[in-house]
């Protein structure tokens, strides 16, 4: 498993490294950087983690950077960091997704709080596109028929009903719901709907 990282980006070099010092005494891994760019270069997606970003950065700012992550589909959780913050400013960064933001000089315990939250909030993002990403790569194994079926299941149609919708036999309906439920890995019809749901692969309610 991959320990999650503590990306700190911040011009100011002696802010980043007394920064960086008080994180990895609380026991976080941290890659510093002194702008955007460097950051970029080094930063993989796959890796779990947030980003602790300055606000005001000469060439690229940090809500230029949140802007271009967005852009790239980068869900990355963003604490931002400014010494000149002001009430548009953050609020611009937080529609943007940002966790939080915090005005320097900020309490330690608070920033440690945030970052906490922080790596938690990108945990649970990442299992929920891994569980996604399951559900649909199941669901593309389903033959067409099956697939009519399930969209059938889901919406709560009586096997009759799809049969007669399908022009086949109830008992073939039967066969075909008994190979999704386990192709789909499914224990109950409400776990399959919740599956459909969570992957959005059905017309539920369409």
């Amino acid at each position: 498993m991959i320990e999650p990282t503590v990306y700190l980006v911040d011009d100011d070099l002696s802010y980043r490294q007394s920064l960086r010092l008080l994180l990895e005494e609380e026991g976080f891994n941290v890659e510093d950087f002194d702008g955007a760019a460097a950051f970029l270069v080094f930063y993989d997606h796959h890796h779990p983690g947030c980003l602790v970003l300055d606000v005001r950065m000469p060439e690229v700012s940090g809500l230029e950077l949140q802007d271009h992550l967005m852009e790239k589909g980068v869900r990355l959780p963003i604490i931002f960091l400014t010494g000149h913050g002001d009430v548009p400013m953050s609020v611009k960064a937080i529609k943007a997704g940002a966790v939080d933001f915090l005005e320097k000089p900020f309490d330690n315990e608070l920033l440690l709080k945030s970052i906490r939250a922080a790596i938690a909030t990108d945990a649970r993002m990442r299992m929920t596109i891994a569980e996604r990403s399951d559900i649909i790569q199941r669901f593309n194994r389903l033959t067409r028929r099956e697939r009519e079926v399930m969209n059938g299941v889901v919406v709560g149609k009586a096997n009759k009903k799809i049969a007669g919708e399908l022009d086949v036999s109830p008992r073939t309906v039967e066969v075909h719901r008994a190979r999704v439920m386990q192709k789909m890995a499914a224990e109950s019809i409400p776990g399959l709907i919740a599956m459909a749901l969570k992957a959005d692969i059905c017309e539920i309610g369409g």
